[in-house]
């Protein structure tokens, strides 16, 4: 850890700063968890070792709960695993992500002491747990999850105290971190990674957090300079700094003083209204074309939450028709039991994912004439609605709305933000599905760009990039040299293999809802 140095940063505790000078993409410093554990809810579809998503998994014999690619990944999981399958098996359940987490850091922290590595810069004792800042309600979660810990952990065990516990918990509930599968698209699990816990917050950082090949990286976004602190973003930029200062207040206690936050920098681009031949919209007419986009994307998301696509479904109830093709559809599919289960369920997305593209659609209609392309809601609607007609294979729609989106965040985000890129990348490959090649590879490129800085060459989801942009620069070459023949190729290999679409995480709460795990 020669690259960084530990100092005092006012206002805000311990900090990490910069020994030497970095440029965009160096790699500050890498390091592995203190100990990780997949989510409760992909407990059985992601290998507890190598965390990667597999089809056909081979379950622990003993404690009939860890799931593993083959006996390698067994082996190479056991040291962690250990103690806990005898815990799970003693205990007769297994429980919650947050009670395995700290077990496995405690079993860990008795064996070899608060400072396992020569690379830790701190212990697990000098990190924060703010057990005395949180609220009522989230300590009383903490209190029942200690309870459940004490019951759990083995009596074999080294004994610890209550405070101790606590304050184990208390660092994974502020300091956990999300672990991603290999690709780096979905999130998988939760661990630890004490040097990460020293990074302090800014809405506009210089240095991005990837998890690769096992362990996360600390990489600069551009040039550092020597004795520069080091940060990164707990939250998401897209939102509105008040949004973001409560955020913060509420998950991290504390109050955000960075410039973008104090300065409310960009916060008037995101509210923005959309200028026409020099005419602007009142702001009346703003403010109800916000609320109503606000509530179209929360009544969605809600509905995608809870599972409850009935909500969707019926949200315009001016839509009879779609809404009595639901009811028939139902009807008859419950009168015939042999129709088979997973096709009702099929058929029923797909009336719902028709549903979202109309709501999407109706609300861009009233809202696009008014809001600017930066404006927040703008931009999320159009995200969703090309994920949405992408899902589809609407392709020239999704490719369409792809466009807008990344025009939107290339306004408003950093431009070596790690979204920015997933985003060009996602534009990049439905361009590429609806046959648009001169804007697919300039996408593809642009991402390609910015993964490069923060994710790096070595990183599968960058990997794959450069295979996309090499295949892409040759079909644009074909394209060039002869479009009839082009568009012949590409319908012939469309038929045996066509390119895979990669979605956009979905924000820390996936890629900040974040990299930071937060308890639900």
């Amino acid at each position: 850890m020669e690259n960084v140095a530990i100092f005092d940063a006012p206002g805000k505790g311990r900090g990490l700063k910069a020994t030497k000078e970095f440029w965009a993409g160096d790699v500050i410093f890498a390091e592995p968890s203190v100990a990780a554990v997949v989510f409760d809810s992909l407990a059985e579809r992601i290998c507890h070792s190598c965390f990667r998503t597999q089809d056909k998994l081979q379950r622990c014999g003993q404690c009939k709960f860890a799931h593993y690619c083959d006996r390698t990944c067994q082996r190479a999981g056991w040291a962690e695993h250990k103690q806990e399958c005898g815990a799970i098996k003693a205990y007769g359940k297994t429980p919650n992500e947050n009670i395995r987490l700290v077990a496995r850091i405690m079993w860990r922290h008795d064996k070899e002491g608060s400072v396992m590595s020569d690379m830790q810069l701190t212990t697990l004792e000098e990190l924060e747990d703010h057990i005395a800042d949180m609220q009522e309600d989230e300590l009383k979660d903490v209190k029942v999850d200690i309870h459940n810990f004490l019951d759990y952990w083995p009596r074999t065990s080294k004994q610890h105290t209550i405070d101790d516990i606590s304050h184990f918990f208390g660092v994974v509930n502020c300091n956990g971190f999300t672990v991603s599968d290999q690709r780096g698209l979905q999130a998988v699990g939760v661990g630890l990674f004490p040097n990460l816990c020293l990074v302090n917050h800014d809405c506009w950082p210089n240095c991005t957090v990837i998890l690769n090949h096992g362990k996360i990286e600390l990489r600069s976004l551009g040039k550092i300079e020597e004795g520069e602190e080091l940060t990164v973003a707990y939250v998401d930029f897209l939102n509105l700094s008040e949004e973001r200062r409560r955020l913060l207040k509420a998950q991290y206690f504390f109050d955000c003083t960075c410039e973008h936050c104090k300065g409310h920098i960009k916060d008037d681009l995101k509210m923005a209204g959309t200028e026409v031949d020099g005419v602007k919209p009142t702001e009346e007419q703003v403010k109800e074309a916000t609320d109503y986009c606000y509530q179209m994307l929360e009544k969605m998301d809600n509905a995608r939450l809870s599972g409850n696509y009935h909500e969707v479904l019926f949200l315009n109830h001016q839509q009879h028709q779609i809404k009595n093709v639901c009811f028939c559809f139902f009807y008859l599919t419950r009168a015939q039991s042999y129709f088979p289960c997973f096709l009702k369920m099929y058929l029923f997305i797909i009336l719902f994912f028709l549903q979202v593209v109309k709501i999407c659609k109706d609300c861009i209609e009233k809202t696009e004439p008014v809001l600017a392309n930066t404006h927040i809601y703008q931009v999320r609607m159009w995200s969703t609605l090309s994920e949405v007609q992408a899902y589809l294979q609407f392709f020239n729609d999704a490719a369409d709305y792809s466009r807008k989106m990344v025009e939107g965040y290339m306004k408003l985000y950093h431009p070596n933000n790690a979204a920015l890129g997933m985003a060009a990348m996602r534009a990049g490959v439905t361009h590429w599905q609806g046959g648009e090649i001169e804007t697919a590879h300039g996408m593809i490129c642009r991402a390609y760009g910015i993964l490069m800085v923060t994710h790096g060459p070595t990183h599968p989801i960058t990997k794959d990039l450069e295979s996309m942009r090499m295949q892409t620069e040759m079909e644009l070459k074909m394209f060039k040299q002869n479009e009839y023949v082009y568009h012949s190729m590409r319908e012939a290999a469309l038929k045996n293999k066509p390119m895979s679409m990669m979605h956009e995480p979905r924000s820390v709460e996936e890629g900040i809802k974040n990299l930071f795990h937060r308890r639900k």
